[in-house]
């Protein structure tokens, strides 16, 4: 495997965006080639076989690109397929689990919540790790219609204020000290779920975690680029006009089908 080969990322749209850029400021010296699966977001609302199904696809695609680890930057996917990815590809796989840790571990009213897709709340995976808190009240919410909303370019739009305050005010009322962002998708609403909760709920998301376990694993197996100047590839198979945008126009999104 050559270290300048590139780190691989996938997701179910846009929304691991959010980690390929944690993923760049640590490691700019790193080629990357992200997989925004638009067309068949999201993935919460799919069976595990199907999920499992579209996590192989969309690796195989990474593979043939000749990347030397993959990062599954999709709580849905991680949670549903990761073990699979393992067990049937010889590469490494980071993957992307809300941050239920830190935030029990922290938190001083001992109750937090989590906004995550159904798809992760329901996963074996995800209520494997809540069994591990059991002193700790977790209050569960589905997003639901907030992948398809940041999907449609539709972040600063009416419905998604709507969404957004009728999914936080009873974690609010709940007596929650931490917000846990179980969606890659979810980072891009930080500015609007600031608005809505009071200054002493904190917010966590993954993305800095998963920066730094993807370069402890390239350390350990592989080896980190010597490059002097990386490129990042996007590829999208939904509207290149939103993967574009959320990337602040700065890079080639290209349309491929997949």
């Amino acid at each position: 495997m050559n270290n300048n080969y590139p780190i691989g990322l996938f997701d179910s749209g846009i929304g691991g965006t959010s980690i390929w850029k944690a993923i760049h400021e640590l490691m700019p010296n790193e080629n990357t080639i992200y997989l925004a699966d638009s067309k068949n977001a999201p993935y919460g609302k799919k069976s595990k076989e199907e999920i499992i199904a579209l996590s192989k696809k969309n690796t195989e695609l990474l593979l043939e690109l000749n990347c030397k680890i993959i990062v599954v930057a999709c709580n849905t996917a991680t949670t549903n397929a990761i073990k699979e990815l393992r067990a049937t590809y010889d590469i490494p796989f980071i993957g992307i689990e809300p941050a239920i840790k830190p935030a029990a571990h922290n938190s001083k009213t001992q109750t937090i919540g989590i906004l995550a897709t159904k798809g992760t709340l329901s996963s074996e995976l995800f209520n494997k790790t809540v069994e591990l808190y059991q002193d700790t009240t977790i209050v569960e919410q589905i997003g639901h219609g907030l992948v398809e909303l940041i999907e449609s370019g539709a972040i600063d739009s009416s419905e998604m204020d709507k969404l957004l305050h009728s999914y936080i005010t009873p974690m609010i009322e709940k007596n929650i000290d931490y917000l846990v962002l179980g969606c890659s998708h979810y980072p891009y609403l930080i500015p609007k779920i600031k608005k809505i909760l009071p200054n002493h709920i904190q917010i966590i998301d993954s993305g800095e975690a998963v920066a730094k376990q993807t370069l402890a694993v390239l350390k350990d197996k592989i080896g980190i680029s010597k490059i002097q100047k990386s490129n990042a590839l996007f590829y999208t198979n939904g509207n290149p006009k939103v993967l574009s945008e959320i990337l602040e126009n700065k890079y080639t999104v290209i349309e491929r089908q997949f």
